[in-house]
């Protein structure tokens, strides 16, 4: 006999007793009052309904108390004897139990896959209807060898940043039926809160679809990419997976700047470019404009732009069937030896390292033993599978396929972005892989307490590897202690990788003001026998080498590129101007839009170039830039000076031309920020030994003479005397330490408002 106490409510209580037939658990060599786990067993809830004669969804309805003492053969437990009148279908589930209900399912089942002998059939269907519904082995797994080369297109949206790129992608999974249309259906792809709450997308996302066209179902791979500037990584990475791309324009902005340099990254691989015209619902669209833009900048004929609006719907299955026409299949057998490229990766805290692979050749599937070409070592896979978005595991990936694998590793250094993953003891020639990211701006970053150093150490390395684009080398500051010198693609890509550290691992950051890599060209024999090179990359304003050593400066240039409405043309040119850049290039796209080119120093654009534009142009024009190099500058090192010591945190590279007004602004916002001590202090900018701006920090001071309240002058000079005496004793031994927070408030990338 067991006695089992079942909690009803917060006073009151069940009582179940249970006998058990002599011998009914020797038949099967166990004790029946045994309660060990063991998989596969009837949860509590079917169970209940089942013998109360309640139907459950997916099960016949259960039969009555004596049909089912014949089915079981005779005696039934007490405590499974059906519930007693007056109690509701949820008190008498839980009456039940779960312990009884799993030694009730043990005992009359002779394992966990099978069914009970001699069982009706609706407890057969509840065995399997009762499965873990998150569990991988109840996951339905998809044939991916229906689906041959031939019937695989592979494919990218790409276009400027808010054309609809993650809209038409919400309308191809809903026609395609790998989501339910809903009105809820919005950025589907953007899985980081960040993009959600910018309403931009920072990550390439990948799905595969299915689609019937003319009787054949083909599978349809699609990644959907960034359209800002600072995220260009991210479309190059996803076009080597591809072999053609959807390109979308907004029928009322039209061609912008960052809709040519996707362009040419798709032109220049060699894709097939599909043009759509985007947002034909607008009440200002003009999609003839834009098609005859698009015929004069990319040399694509006009019939061949398909008119959609993606919001509505409008023609969006028409551009599944150019995909399916204009698209050439992979080139790719799978009799080849396996060679996969790892274009992008995550890291799941219980499962590792996930990498999204693209087949070049072979098929792989769970079991393979694989080799990595960048850190040699052997893994055995773990499971594979398809996004379609969401992951959906698979027997096999076929050559031509793209999908997911997961393979154990463990380490965020073990799943490099542009890897080869080849079977074990059949070597291949590694991919060419991908150009590795150039940083084009360089913070600081330090934890706000030094306590957090590791868990900020542990979220860096998980965060890039997600975002391999950053790069990360080792710094420390006497004011801010142990950190990080950061390297990104821009200002926003800084950003975004901030909101990420605070969202997604709850840390906060110290973040300083972005900088740029600068480059000397050495003269002394000394140094160049010291670096072992004579040219040197400058990274922080500490290896800024003596002008006395130095034959040549060099800063980083880029090439920007300039769509705006004409009427704004004289406003921007003077921006450009004072930014010193120098005019390349200035072409009519049509009646009302001008294209400039011009070549910026990079450090000019980088803090608040893009604000201003979009400020003297209202909102219309766009901004792109590309690598251009490096050329010949005037540069000079800025030191700040309290009370004439040198503080290093504090100094900056900058163009002579920018030395005065820089050196003012920080002397201003210094002098706000530290506090005021017993005695003066001088805030000074200087370059070498020359100060070109100071400002004076006043100190507290003793009101001396408030005790004379008359007498001779005499007496109140010399109390004036003796205090300023005391207050020049005080200032050549008195240290100034600036304050944690008054770095912080300086080193900031924007003033306080």
């Amino acid at each position: 006999m067991i006695l089992l106490v079942t909690a009803a409510g917060p006073n009151s209580f069940f009582f179940f007793f249970f006998f058990f037939p002599r011998g009914a658990g020797r038949r099967r060599g166990r004790c029946p009052y045994s309660f060990r786990h063991r998989p596969g067993l009837l949860p509590a809830a079917p169970v209940a309904a089942a013998i109360s004669g309640r139907r459950r969804e997916g099960l016949e309805a259960a039969p009555g108390r004596a049909a089912l003492r014949a089915a079981t053969g005779g005696g039934l437990p007490w405590g499974l004897r059906p519930r007693r009148e007056g109690l509701s279908p949820a008190a008498g589930a839980m009456a039940l139990g779960s312990r009884a209900a799993s030694w009730w399912a043990r005992l009359f089942s002779p394992g966990p896959a099978a069914a009970p002998r001699g069982s009706p059939a609706w407890l057969a269907a509840g065995l399997v209807a009762c499965r873990r519904p998150y569990s991988s082995g109840g996951k339905e797994k998809i044939d991916m060898s229906t689906y041959p080369v031939e019937r695989i297109r592979n494919f990218s949206i790409i276009a400027h940043v808010d054309h609809g790129k993650s809209t038409l992608a919400d309308r191809l999974l809903e026609i395609t039926g790998t989501i339910a249309k809903t009105d809820r259906n919005k950025q589907v792809l953007d899985k980081l809160q960040v993009e959600r709450e910018r309403g931009i997308t920072v990550k390439a996302q990948s799905a595969s679809l299915f689609y019937s066209h003319k009787g054949v179902i083909y599978l349809l791979n699609l990644i959907d990419t960034p359209g800002h500037v600072d995220f260009n990584y991210e479309v190059s990475r996803s076009l080597s997976a591809c072999q053609g791309v959807i390109l979308v324009v907004d029928a009322n902005e039209g061609i912008q700047a960052q809709t040519v340099a996707n362009f040419y990254l798709a032109f220049e691989a060699q894709l097939a470019i599909i043009p759509v015209i985007n947002k034909i619902d607008l009440k200002n669209a003009d999609p003839e404009r834009v098609e005859k833009q698009i015929e004069k900048l990319f040399d694509i004929p006009v019939n061949e732009c398909i008119r959609i609006s993606a919001k509505q719907g409008t023609n969006v299955e028409k551009v599944l069937e150019k995909v399916i026409e204009k698209i050439p299949p992979p080139h790719f057998n799978t009799t080849d030896p396996l060679k996969a490229l790892v274009f992008d990766s995550t890291f799941d805290h219980y499962r590792g390292v996930i990498a999204n692979i693209a087949l070049f050749g072979g098929e792989i599937q769970k079991g393979h033993k694989i080799v990595s070409a960048h850190t040699k070592k052997r893994y055995e896979v773990n499971e594979v599978g398809i996004l379609t978005p969401n992951e959906q595991p698979t027997d096999k990936l076929y050559a031509g396929q793209v999908g997911y694998l997961i393979a154990g590793m463990k380490e965020v250094t073990e799943a490099q972005i542009g890897d080869t993953l080849f079977m074990h003891k059949q070597p291949v020639e590694p991919l060419p892989g991908f150009k590795s990211a150039k940083p084009m701006v360089f913070a600081g970053m330090y934890p706000v307490d030094q306590t957090e150093y590791n868990n900020l150490k542990s979220a860096l390395e998980r965060l890039t590897l997600n975002d391999s684009s950053v790069t990360v080398h080792r710094d420390s500051s006497l004011a801010l202690g142990a950190g990080w010198r950061l390297g990104f693609l821009g200002l926003l890509h800084m950003e975004v990788f901030n909101q990420r550290l605070e969202q997604e691992y709850n840390l906060s950051v110290i973040l300083t003001a972005p900088t740029v890599p600068y480059k000397a060209i050495l003269s002394s024999a000394k140094l160049i026998k010291e670096y072992g090179k004579a040219e040197i990359t400058i990274i922080s304003p500490a290896q800024f080498p003596d002008k006395s050593s130095v034959s040549e400066y060099l800063e980083p240039a880029v090439l920007g590129t300039i769509l705006t409405p004409q009427e704004y043309i004289g406003k921007i040119i003077t921006l450009c101007q004072d930014r010193r850049a120098v005019q390349k290039d200035m072409l009519y796209i049509d009646e009302h839009r001008v294209m400039l080119k011009y070549l910026f120093p990079l450090n000019e654009i980088v803090v608040d170039f893009y604000d201003a534009l979009k400020s003297l142009s209202s909102g219309y024009a766009s901004f792109d830039y590309e690598d251009a190099g490096y050329q010949a500058a005037d540069l000079i090192k800025m030191d700040i000076l309290l009370n004439g010591n040198p503080v290093e945190e504090l100094a900056t590279i900058i163009h002579s031309d920018k030395a005065y007004a820089t050196g003012k602004f920080l002397c201003e916002r210094l002098k706000d920020a530290i506090p005021r001590q017993l005695f003066e202090i001088a805030i000074q900018a200087a370059i070498g030994k020359k100060i070109i701006a100071r400002e004076t920090l006043k100190a507290y001071r003793k009101n001396v003479v408030a005790k004379c309240y008359g007498g001779d002058i005499t007496r109140r000079m010399k109390l004036l005397k003796r205090q300023a005496e005391g207050k020049k004793l005080m200032r050549k031994i008195g240290n100034v330490e600036v304050p944690k927070d008054a770095f912080i408030r300086v080193l900031k990338r924007q003033p306080d408002k």
